[in-house]
């Protein structure tokens, strides 16, 4: 498998917008909202950029041998950088090896003290992510919506 990061204003809307309409993956994303349009998907792709300029981290675009697969990367939420990975169903095989880069990306280029992942109920096993060393941290509530949250420690931080 090639992994390539892109910045999603370099990804085609097409592609976002296919993935934001999948059912499949649309039932683990209870932010989403209902219609994911043209116009919803330019005004979701700036949001995302914003983090670049206000954090200094941010989404990417996920290509698999070339092909879009999804997107993923930090987002600032509540205080924590949270990892998010949202795949193709084509591709959720994939999700373990791209979670290995961005987790390397977030801890030796970052310098990142620990990050969350954020799952809704909906996504009943989280047991990709505690074989990847995240533990069980809480829930937060987001927009009306509850997340378990879940937390990995940096190597030379730990808790």
């Amino acid at each position: 498998m090639t992994l390539t990061l892109i910045r999603l204003s370099e990804a085609r809307l097409s592609d976002l917008i296919a993935l934001h309409n999948d059912p499949s993956v649309l039932r683990h994303m209870p932010l989403a909202g209902a219609a994911f349009d043209e116009a919803t998907c330019r005004r979701w792709v700036e949001d995302k950029e914003r983090q670049w300029a206000q954090n200094g981290y941010g989404p990417w675009g996920v290509l698999v041998d070339g092909e879009f697969a999804g997107w993923g990367g930090f987002q600032q939420e509540q205080g924590d950088a949270d990892l998010a990975l949202v795949l193709s169903a084509r591709h959720w095989g994939h999700g373990r090896a791209i979670y290995q880069v961005f987790i390397k990306m977030a801890f030796e280029d970052m310098g990142l003290a620990s990050i969350t992942a954020l799952l809704p109920p909906s996504r009943r096993r989280a047991n990709g992510l505690l074989r990847l060393g995240f533990e069980a941290d809480g829930s937060v509530q987001i927009a009306g919506s509850v997340f378990n949250r879940y937390r990995l420690w940096a190597p030379a931080q730990g808790r």
